[in-house]
């Protein structure tokens, strides 16, 4: 069994108002909802189960995907309900359905590489408890957030200004399941407990190269459109 979890609960306040009525992975790309190309990507590299967890508007989104047959995948759905959790707090609540290793990535991101990489690189590295994909992004798309060496993420700040900081959290983790035991139950950034592990050396990097797509904006819903419609002539 090969397992992806995808952190799909967010309110996408940035995507308001097309976000307040349909949930961010339902929105339309390329004539089609975008979570009919993530799962089918993510089937593509391999997976064969993926964990969706959700939160705003997860009606839809369960009601759509169904026992995932149609995309190829085994899909379990675990809402969060009323309270939103955080994404470190939606990986806990989804704890019982985890597999011992697995890939963790977000409802609004298509990314363009082995989505299986990272994983195979955390079965590789027993020192590890997470390998986190990282691209050299130098400030070009957003604000870098990590820092590499010697095969390792130094450092880890999400929202940091940093000018020295070259690369970016590609969206995409390779994790041991024992790590998210550790989280507490309720809200929780995942970003807090990912850069302690940072700091103990536990996380190792894996550098992808190809730039990545995300819907978390309408100038990068428009990108992927625009990418997804070239590939489909």
């Amino acid at each position: 069994m090969t397992q992806v979890v995808v952190l799909a609960g967010g309110l996408a306040t940035r995507m308001h108002p097309h976000t307040l009525a349909t949930p961010k992975s339902m929105l339309k790309v390329a004539g089609r909802p975008f979570i009919d190309w993530q799962l089918e990507r993510l089937q593509s590299c391999g997976f064969d189960e993926c964990v969706l967890c959700l939160g705003h508007l997860s009606d839809t989104i369960v009601a759509h995907v169904g026992d995932g047959s149609a995309f190829g995948l085994r899909v379990t759905c675990v809402q969060e309900g009323a309270t939103l959790l955080g994404t470190g707090g939606a990986l806990r609540h989804a704890l019982p359905h985890l597999a011992s290793t697995f890939v963790v990535t977000y409802g609004d991101s298509y990314l363009p590489f082995d989505y299986v990489a990272p994983l195979r690189a955390l079965e590789l590295n027993h020192d590890a408890d997470v390998v986190m994909s990282v691209y050299r992004n130098e400030h070009r798309f957003e604000p870098s957030n990590v820092a590499i060496g010697a095969g390792l993420v130094t450092r880890y700040e999400k929202g940091s200004t940093d000018r020295e900081l070259a690369y970016l959290d590609y969206g995409a983790l390779a994790v041991r399941r024992g790590f998210v035991e550790t989280f507490d139950e309720g809200f929780l950034d995942l970003a807090k407990p990912m850069a302690a592990q940072v700091r103990a050396g536990r996380v190792r990097a894996y550098e992808v190269e190809q730039v990545f797509y995300e819907i978390g904006s309408p100038q990068g819903l428009a990108t992927l459109e625009k990418e997804l419609g070239r590939q489909r002539t």
